[in-house]
């Protein structure tokens, strides 16, 4: 195949569905998210085929207060679309570590939005989530990411392959911005009446897009006031050999 050649990964993942149906599957799905809307449109097509549990592994996200009021927000948009749909979806959180995200993109940091810096990002979270993959036993493992219209899906997949060769787990390909996809995704938001960022998490990022950081920290701050998603929702956490998985 031309190197340069876009691949259509939501038809691979579609044959992939066709595969499970026909041999009677239902494979459990560790899925990286990075915030509520991005599972939106996601977790509705995923549910029908698959066992899939959200884990939300986003460090790079500036400040703590926007990482912890985006981590709410998606765990309560699990429970109210598991009470709404009636599925099982459960709930994982990295520990938020900066400083790792910050050693993961040094030297990089002055790269342009969509560069070299973002696929070192895709890179350090996916690594991430199959390790955890693994670790727990799902068969598969992916991500969100690819529902944005401002991320590149070719760039995404690439890296989940790449990523795939150093673990006993399989990458989902996926290109969930398809089919309506993302158009849903804002339906969805809506429907479930969901906080939507304007910037995309990393501090570099959101310094060249102008956004007022202490102003979206006070914001977080108090949004966050009186919330509490672990209590709060206690029924979403992922169970594994009758042990809590915890941050």
């Amino acid at each position: 195949m031309n190197p340069n050649q876009k691949i259509n990964y939501d038809r691979i993942m579609q044959k992939m569905i066709q595969n499970w149906q026909l041999n009677g599957q239902r494979p459990k799905i560790l899925l990286h998210s990075c915030c509520a809307p991005c599972s939106t449109y996601t977790l509705e097509c995923l549910t029908k085929y698959a066992e899939v549990t959200i884990y939300y592994a986003n460090s790079n996200i500036h400040p703590r207060a926007e990482y912890q009021r985006r981590k709410y927000v998606q765990q309560k948009f699990i429970h109210d679309f598991n009470q709404k749909t009636n599925n099982r979806v459960r709930f994982i959180a990295a520990p938020y570590r900066p400083q790792e995200y910050f050693e993961n993109v040094r030297g990089l940091e002055k790269e342009p939005e969509g560069g070299q810096r973002c696929q070192a990002c895709f890179t350090y979270r996916l690594d991430l989530v199959a390790a955890k993959a693994v670790e727990l036993g799902f068969d598969y493992f992916g991500s969100t990411l690819t529902i944005s219209p401002h991320k590149n899906a070719q760039v995404i997949n690439r890296v989940g392959i790449e990523v795939q060769n150093f673990y006993t787990t399989k990458y989902l390909p996926s290109d969930f911005k398809k089919n309506n996809g993302y158009h849903r995704s804002i339906e969805m938001s809506h429907e479930y009446n969901l906080y939507r960022q304007c910037y995309c998490g990393c501090i570099f990022a959101a310094k060249a897009q102008g956004i007022n950081l202490p102003q979206i920290r006070q914001e977080a701050l108090e949004f966050l006031k009186g919330k509490d998603g672990d209590r709060e929702f206690p029924e979403i956490r992922f169970i594994y050999d009758h042990q809590e998985v915890k941050e």
